[in-house]
């Protein structure tokens, strides 16, 4: 299954792991939890309350908003400094 990630439409640090994430090829399945309250309590129930965007759900792991070197280490590729 594809790592998920739980975005709003106006989130910049959901834009940038989006380009990260298909710059390098990476699966992942996008979920708005704008318009899914299921995940938008899923989010909250992950990260304190907080409607914390992007979250990445990796092998049942739950992730809030991770820097891009930590994103780059849990998917298992090198971050690139070049953006």
């Amino acid at each position: 299954m594809p790592m998920r990630m739980y975005t709003t439409s106006w989130c910049p640090d959901c834009w940038r792991a989006k380009k990260f994430l298909r710059s390098n090829r990476i699966a992942f399945e996008e979920i708005s939890i704008e318009q899914n309250l299921e995940a938008a309590e899923l989010v909250m129930n992950h990260n304190l309350g907080k409607r914390r965007v992007p979250t990445f759900e990796i092998d049942g792991a739950f992730y809030g908003n991770p820097p891009l070197s930590e994103l780059a280490r849990l998917v298992g590729v090198a971050e690139r400094r070049s953006e």
